[in-house]
């Protein structure tokens, strides 16, 4: 997670954010937090989610903050009817740290929701200052993006009736200059990074990976401990392929799609024959553990020109550092495209450092990545 972006003092248009939560004390928190902030406009609070439900097009929030135990009725299944009611409303789901709130959490995601923030204990609420951090930066993204592309749309990648191919890939801005540097070797790995939207996007990639990938497959996904073991259970069980959360010395394996534990790096090392992964406690970068760019880095170092970087949608810019020591060994880095990201900071940093080879829309991102490993570049 990176910190919140700086603020426009001429920002003619706030922020506009709804908080749906049965704890008084974290709505109470919560609100006065937003409501200090120049840039948010707080639209109004509820109480449980039939509430919420009953009052999102009048208060017509950027930016929902949802609880997800409530009673009457709660955030899971006041979702889709926010979604519904409220097309294109960001949804960020206040999630506990436990296993059935990572379950949960990872059905809201493929749902539609469009983050999700782990809820502190309402007794230790006071000194929860990475809570709000993260928190702040997760509105300021989300309620943006929405607030820009209201103003400015941006052409989906494809159409009810018609699908939009790229041949050969447009940057989204001026600024970004593609590398021709490109190796004819053909990968023998693959390291994916993602973050904010990283689990739809990522069910995309690995659906259209599954059983035709025959190289080792690594993934990073910033995510805390729990989180990351349910959400490889969920991408095997939707797309047949086989995730596993990696273990500390495990050699890795062709085909298999090794996910970052939540809380730890994930590397790999060499070890005469055969590729290990490795697992450290190192401190966090980018403010994130697992981090994208120690992985990027040890794949340069194992693969060489022979590893492939994929780049998908994430908040900051994790992935770009590693990325360029990649490029200098001439790696193909591919990074989604604007468009079809729900945030494009991790990509887009990427883009803007010249370290891609190409930019696509997520539903291409696979069939790219196979026509790399089959060496048609």
């Amino acid at each position: 997670m990176q910190p919140s972006p700086a603020i426009n003092p001429n920002m003619q248009q706030r922020i506009k954010v709804m908080i749906i939560d049965d704890s008084a004390i974290i709505r109470g928190l919560v609100s006065r937090w937003i409501s200090a902030e120049p840039d948010f406009n707080l639209v109004g609070t509820c109480v449980n989610g039939r509430d919420g439900v009953s009052k999102v097009v009048s208060l017509n929030p950027d930016v929902i903050i949802l609880d997800i135990e409530m009673p009457e009725m709660d955030g899971i299944t006041a979702l889709p009817l926010i979604l519904k009611a409220l097309p294109g409303v960001k949804v960020i789901m206040a999630s506990t740290l436990t296993k059935a709130g990572a379950e949960v959490t990872i059905r809201a995601l493929t749902l539609g929701a469009a983050d999700y923030i782990p809820k502190p204990d309402a007794g230790r609420i006071a000194g929860a200052d990475e809570y709000k951090r993260d928190l702040f930066a997760k509105l300021r993204a989300f309620g943006l993006r929405r607030i820009r592309r209201a103003e400015n749309p941006i052409p989906p990648s494809d159409s009810q009736n018609q699908r939009i191919i790229r041949p050969v890939p447009q940057p989204v801005n001026s600024s970004v200059r593609l590398r021709t540097d490109i190796t004819r070797l053909r990968p023998e790995a693959l390291f994916i990074g993602s973050s904010t939207g990283g689990p739809e996007a990522l069910r995309h990639v690995v659906g259209g990976l599954a059983n035709k990938v025959h190289v080792p497959v690594f993934l990073t996904q910033h995510m805390p401990v729990l989180f990351t073991k349910i959400l490889a259970e969920h991408l095997s069980k939707q797309t047949g392929a086989k995730v596993i959360e990696a273990e500390h010395n495990m050699i890795a394996l062709p085909g298999v799609f090794h996910i970052a534990p939540g809380g730890k790096h994930m590397i790999v090392s060499r070890n005469g024959g055969s590729v290990r992964v490795l697992l450290n406690e190192d401190p966090p970068e980018n403010f994130c553990r697992p981090a994208v760019d120690p992985l990027f880095r040890s794949a340069a170092q194992v693969y060489g020109e022979r590893a492939m970087g994929v780049i998908l949608t994430g908040m900051g810019h994790d992935g770009r550092e590693g990325a360029k020591i990649m490029a200098e060994r001439h790696s193909n880095i591919l990074v989604q495209d604007e468009a079809s990201s729900v945030v494009w900071g991790m990509p887009g940093a990427a883009a803007m450092a010249g370290v891609a080879t190409q930019i696509r829309p997520i539903e291409e991102i696979a069939t790219t990545i196979l026509n790399i490993l089959r060496g048609v570049n």
